[in-house]
């Protein structure tokens, strides 16, 4: 073989790994869309759950980047016009979704709330991300009917779109002496762990399916990107 050849071989091989060594080297991201809960409401953001969640990660040897879209006061109407700007720009493995709480607490009507959720599913599935709907409660001041039939949407949601759930966000936390801010309503810094454990339970059988999973995400991400082009 003339040299001029293996020259241009060992060129051409160098294209090649430059240019697919961005997509090799991209980090899988989750992305939490939520609201104060999330967001880290009346603590410093490097105790909140979220932030505890990416040093876990770290520590567990997974490469995932968590990013926090969520915003404090937000409801499910907010984060259902937020969410395609937030899929688009980050392009998440995993959506975490952690939002109805503020509408409960508005007494709005449950089926805006269980539509708007299940609408963000769906944008998430098209998009090609796995979602984890975390489970929502509100006090028992607001009637039986109300409160039962708000925390059961959870449940019905995640049976509808097979979806992992997380059996309520603050589980272990609610009503716990030094786990609540003086509110009732948002965690103590020191409540912030107990959280990434209730979260960790039902997010890492994902994490460890994640290669039979990428080639579907693949696929379906590039059938979207060719159907919009």
């Amino acid at each position: 073989m003339r040299l001029g050849a293996v020259l241009n071989r060992l060129r051409l091989a160098a294209l090649l790994l430059t240019l697919t060594a961005p997509l090799a080297a991209a980090e899988p991201v989750i992305l939490v869309l939520g609201d104060s809960l999330s967001s880290g409401y009346g603590i410093e953001l490097a105790h909140s759950w979220v932030n505890l969640l990416q040093q876990r990660l770290q520590t567990q040897g997974y490469p995932h980047r968590v990013v926090n879209a969520s915003i404090s006061g937000d409801t499910s109407t907010g984060g259902r016009s937020r969410l395609p700007a937030a899929l688009a720009q980050h392009r998440p493995d995993i959506v975490i979704l952690e939002l109805g709480g503020n509408d409960g607490l508005r007494g709005l009507p449950l089926e805006v709330v269980k539509s708007n959720l299940a609408a963000m599913i769906e944008s998430a599935h098209q998009a090609g991300a796995q979602v984890l709907l975390a489970e929502m409660r509100i006090p028992p001041n607001y009637g039986p009917r109300y409160t039962e039939k708000f925390q059961a949407l959870y449940g019905e949601l995640a049976r509808q779109y097979d979806v992992p759930l997380i059996p309520f966000l603050l589980d272990g936390v609610a009503a716990q002496p030094g786990m609540m801010q003086e509110d009732g309503i948002h965690p103590t810094a020191a409540a912030q762990m107990r959280i990434v454990d209730n979260v960790w339970k039902v997010l890492e059988p994902l994490l460890e399916n994640r290669d039979s999973y990428s080639s579907t995400t693949n696929r379906t991400r590039g059938l979207t990107a060719h159907s919009s082009s």
